[in-house]
């Protein structure tokens, strides 16, 4: 048995999948990343190498792949992959009917639309500010007290959507110290919280060319009162993958190995 992989080097959370060479996952990693990406890389690898009876280093794998932001340090890459496009052929080779996703990154947010083929029709990419991804909801769940997972369900409880103004991390983490301190109900100051973010998410998933569905990649992808709010602003349906949304880089990465490597050997 050949076996791939894909190696999604985040901002925030290392990533890793390998498959077998029939497409079906036989190991997974998300781990915290390192300052040193290729630390994180290494790390991951020997993770999930040593859940495949058989192989014992990223070495014996017929075709490895690197993706993410420090995709270049992967150690023992054949090659490497935007993780714009591993996200579009993760979430093809997931669910083939989902044509758009929005990717809401550790440091930045991506709307993608995908061909019938998994490739990449189209995208854009707010990378510029902070607000709306992966670190801001830590600031905003650090302000909180709460762990992330606590926050994400904070919103659902909700009668009613305290605005928040702020469109910059550090000045909206301000402001909801201020409404905390206010004595503010706390459900409701994470209700204007999640829909300012979904109001963020909405040109990218114009952009995207979401018409009537739409899913979530990525970490923030578990959080249920974002995906809530998107709903609510959007008029779409947030599809469920029924695969951890927060592999699917590293999981199209694993399926371009895949790929190239069984053609490399017909």
């Amino acid at each position: 048995m050949k076996y791939f992989g894909g190696c999604d080097v985040g901002s925030t959370y290392t990533k890793c999948v390998i498959l077998d060479e029939n497409g079906n996952m036989v190991a997974n990693v998300t781990n915290r990343s390192k300052i040193n990406p290729v630390q994180s890389a290494e790390i991951a690898l020997d993770d999930a190498v040593a859940q495949v009876e058989g192989l014992n280093s990223a070495k014996e794998l017929s075709y490895l792949i690197g993706t993410g932001y420090g995709r270049n340090k992967v150690p023992f890459a054949d090659e490497n992959i935007s993780e714009i496009s591993c996200h579009a052929m993760g979430v093809h080779v997931t669910n083939p009917e989902v044509k758009a996703i929005i990717d809401i990154g550790g440091q930045d947010v991506k709307g993608i639309a995908i061909d019938t083929d998994g490739t990449v029709k189209n995208f854009a990419m707010n990378d510029k500010c902070a607000a709306g991804t992966g670190r801001f909801y830590e600031a905003m769940a650090s302000a909180f007290e709460m762990t992330l997972p606590e926050f994400s369900k904070l919103s659902l409880n909700a009668k009613n959507t305290i605005p928040i103004t702020a469109q910059c991390t550090v000045f909206a983490e301000s402001e909801v110290i201020s409404l905390v301190g206010e004595g503010k109900p706390m459900e409701e100051i994470a209700a204007g919280i999640q829909l300012a973010v979904a109001k963020r998410c909405f040109v990218m998933a114009k952009k995207a060319g979401a018409v009537d569905s739409i899913t979530l990649t990525g970490g923030c992808a578990k959080n249920d009162g974002l995906k809530k709010a998107i709903e609510k602003v959007l008029k779409i349906t947030v599809v469920e993958l029924g695969t951890d949304p927060q592999l699917m880089g590293a999981l199209g990465a694993a399926e371009y190995a895949r790929q190239k490597g069984l053609s490399k050997v017909n």
